[in-house]
C-alpha cells in the first residue's frame, strides 16, 4: 500500500491524540469514573454540559476516523450543535486542507538527511518494526526519513486506512458539515503545539512508542473497533477501560498525550464560563472517560459535568 506524505499528513492531524496509543490495549480490567453516569445511559455517544447562570458548554467526545458504516448524529447531539453559537474543536477546521500545516508536520516528522530511522533502533527494535511494516506489506524502508515518533503514528494508521477507516468519516469532518456557516469556530490547540507533543519526546521513548506500536500493529484495528463500539453505545466506562488499559505501560506519554491537556482544556473551560453564550466543545473522546479526564479535572475546580440524557 502507497500512501503519500500529503495523505499521512492530512490523516494524522485529527488523528495524533487518539491514536498514539490505543494500539496497545490487551484486555480492559473494569474502572470507576468521577463523572456519574445514569443507570440507563442513553444509546448513541455520551454528551454532557458544563453551565452556570448565563453560560452552556457542552462536551462532546469524538472519534477522529471511523468506518463510513457507524452512524451517531442523533437528535441529542444535533440539538446541542443547533443550540450552540460556537463550535469549539481541538484544532482549527482549516487545519484539515491547510497546505501549511502539513507543511508544519512535515518539518517536525522528518530526520535530517544524514539520519536513518532504522539506524537509530536497536537489533532488536529494528527486527520488530520491520516484522510490522511486512505484515502490512509495507517496504522496510519506507519510512526512513521519518522521526520515531511519526513513524510510529504512521504505523498506527496504516492498518486503520486498509480496513475502511478514513478522516472524511470522522466525528469532526461531520460536525463541521452539520454546523451552520454562521456558527463560530475556535480550537484549543494548534497544529505545531500537538506535533511538538511528540517531537519532544526524547529520543530512547519514542523509539519505545515506535517499538511497541510495532508489536501490537496486529491489534490496531480490533482496539479500536472495541473502542468504536463503547462510543457509540455512551459507554463511558468500557471507554476509559480500553484506554487506560492502553496507557498503563508508559505513564509519562499518557501524563503528556492525555492528562496534562485535560487540564489544559479544563481550565478554557473554566475560563470560557466567564463569558455568556453557548458552546459545543467537541474533543477526543478518550479525553472524556475515565481517571484524570477533563471532567475530572473541571471537578478539582470545582465545576459539575453533567451528563446530557
Amino acid at each position: 500500500m502507497t500512501v503519500s506524505l500529503r495523505t499521512l499528513a492530512r490523516t494524522l492531524i485529527p488523528a495524533a491524540a487518539l491514536l498514539a496509543a490505543p494500539a496497545c490495549a490487551t484486555t480492559p480490567a473494569p474502572v470507576e469514573t468521577a463523572v456519574a453516569t445514569p443507570a440507563a445511559a442513553p444509546a448513541g455517544p455520551a454528551l454532557w454540559k458544563v453551565s452556570d447562570e448565563d453560560t452552556t458548554i457542552y462536551l462532546f467526545g469524538t472519534v477522529h476516523v471511523l468506518p463510513e458504516n457507524v452512524t451517531w448524529f442523533d437528535d441529542r447531539i444535533s440539538g446541542a450543535l443547533a443550540a450552540s453559537e460556537s463550535i469549539v474543536t481541538e484544532l482549527p477546521p482549516s487545519a484539515m486542507t491547510d497546505p501549511s500545516a502539513q507543511q508544519t508536520i512535515m518539518a517536525f516528522a522528518m530526520l535530517p538527511p544524514e539520519k536513518s530511522l532504522r539506524a537509530m533502533l536497536t537489533d532488536e527494535q529494528r527486527t520488530t518494526y520491520e516484522t510490522a511494516l511486512g505484515k502490512l506489506q509495507v517496504p522496510p524502508q519506507a519510512f526512513d526519513r521519518f522521526e520515531p515518533w511519526f513513524a510510529a503514528m504512521t504505523l498506527s494508521m496504516l492498518p486503520l486506512m486498509q480496513n475502511g477507516y478514513k478522516v472524511d468519516s470522522g466525528v469532526e469532518k461531520v460536525l463541521e458539515s452539520k454546523a451552520g456557516a454562521s456558527i463560530k469556530r475556535d480550537a484549543v490547540e494548534t497544529v505545531e503545539g500537538q506535533m511538538k507533543l511528540f517531537d519532544d519526546l526524547p529520543l530512547d521513548a519514542q523509539a519505545k512508542f515506535l517499538t511497541t506500536t510495532a508489536e501490537n500493529v496486529d491489534k490496531m484495528v480490533p482496539t479500536l473497533d472495541q473502542m468504536v463500539k463503547a462510543w457509540s453505545e455512551g459507554d463511558a466506562d468500557r471507554l476509559a477501560a480500553l484506554m487506560n488499559e492502553s496507557m498503563k505501560d508508559d505513564p509519562a506519554l499518557a501524563e503528556r498525550l492525555l492528562y496534562a491537556r485535560n487540564r489544559n482544556w479544563a481550565q478554557w473551560i473554566d475560563d470560557r464560563l466567564d463569558q455568556p453564550g453557548t458552546v459545543f466543545m467537541a474533543v477526543g473522546a478518550g479525553h472524556l472517560a475515565g481517571k484524570e479526564s477533563v471532567q475530572d479535572a473541571l471537578a478539582t475546580r470545582g465545576i459539575k459535568s453533567v451528563r446530557v440524557q
